[in-house]
């Protein structure tokens, strides 16, 4: 007779009193077949996962996993009837995330994390937790989404990292998964923790060469989050401080970061440090810098480079931001029709709307 538990995030959320998201359910005592003569969809290709007919939620059979070759890729699964609950939880990263919850509600905790959870400790479950290098990034995320709860990673767990470090399996992990971890953590309250977690292991190094964690990077990310939820902004924070265009190209190349991260985060670069002292530039640098933003066909463009620039501000007051939009709003009143009707042609359109909109900021700001 095959039993079902929901498993992993869920329990832990619920047990934290967090809303939950996504629901995860293990299968004990079942076969493949049997699930699907039920209805349910198979969607795993090297270990059975299926969708439920009706809710569509996951549901997975109880498996083990052993270590076949390098990377988080290279394992053997058993998932034969006769895998326990406790078989499939040892497998897992955590112990917070080795809870399972029967239908009748009981809570199925072998690996005490419930008592982690008392205790706000983030702890491997077994030594297996050295296979899968993903699991370093995956607990320097989860350092950082429950960092304001007061989680902290246990010094065994730290330990087993650098290890990890050390041996060299965190260079088999590839970009494209390092982003999704790292995207994650973005969204979180404060992803400063993952990156500095990830450097206190020795992972940042190898992960984000040539990303540098000052105190004023990891204090702007911080205040960033506070400010917007937009991802692409909190990136460009966390890199805001780079010495050279050239580099930070390279770095979002190496780390396959989305078109529009790397377009934001250049952008700041640049030219953070000009809106910081935006009262003491002229009005032909502003509409310079209206210009090189392209502010006329990406008006999103200024407010996200406000607040990127915000990010960095010591104090609370930032007056630069209505200062500019200021600026924004008057030059972008000039009307090009105006121009074109007065016959104005070519080139010349474009020299005269320059001229017309410093001028109009000379007057108004």
């Amino acid at each position: 007779m095959s039993k079902i538990y929901l498993v992993g995030g869920s329990v832990r959320d619920r047990l934290l009193h967090l809303p939950v998201v996504d629901r995860d359910w293990v299968v004990v005592g079942a076969t493949p077949d049997e699930l699907l003569a039920l209805g349910y969809q198979q969607v795993g290709k090297d270990f059975p996962v299926f969708l439920h007919p009706k809710t569509k939620e996951e549901y997975a059979l109880a498996r083990t996993e052993r270590k076949s070759g390098k990377g988080y890729t290279g394992f053997i699964c058993d998932f034969s009837k006769d895998i326990t609950l406790e078989q499939d939880l040892i497998r897992r990263d955590l112990t917070i995330n080795a809870i399972a919850m029967d239908q009748e509600g009981n809570i199925v905790d072998p690996y005490h994390g419930v008592n982690d959870i008392k205790l706000k400790l983030l702890r491997h479950v077994s030594p297996a937790f050295r296979e899968d290098p993903l699991r370093i990034l995956r607990v320097a995320r989860f350092a950082a989404r429950y960092h304001h709860l007061g989680f902290r990673i246990v010094a065994e767990t730290s330990n087993l990292m650098k290890e990890m470090v050390s041996a060299g399996e965190i260079n088999t992990l590839t970009a494209e998964r390092v982003w999704k971890e790292t995207e994650k953590a973005l969204a979180t309250e404060d992803p400063q923790v993952y990156f500095q977690v990830l450097e206190q292991c020795g992972a940042l190094a190898l992960l984000f060469p040539s990303l540098k964690l000052s105190c004023t990077i990891t204090d702007a990310l911080k205040k960033s989050t506070l400010l917007t939820d937009d991802l692409t902004v909190r990136f460009a924070v966390l890199c805001g401080e780079f010495a050279s265009k050239t580099e930070l190209e390279k770095l979002c190349l190496q780390i396959k970061a989305p078109n529009q991260y790397t377009k934001l985060a250049i952008m700041v670069q640049q030219f953070h440090n000009s809106v910081a002292n935006v009262i003491q530039l002229t009005a032909e640098q502003i509409i310079e810098l209206f210009n090189k933003i392209d502010v006329w066909r990406n008006p999103a463009h200024l407010n996200q480079l406000i607040i990127a620039s915000q990010s960095y501000a010591k104090t609370e007051l930032f007056p630069q931001a209505q200062y500019l939009e200021q600026a924004y709003k008057l030059a972008l009143a000039v009307d090009v029709q105006n121009i074109i009707a007065e016959g104005y042609t070519g080139k010349l359109i474009h020299n005269e709307l320059q001229k017309r909109r410093i001028e109009v900021l000379l007057n108004g700001i």
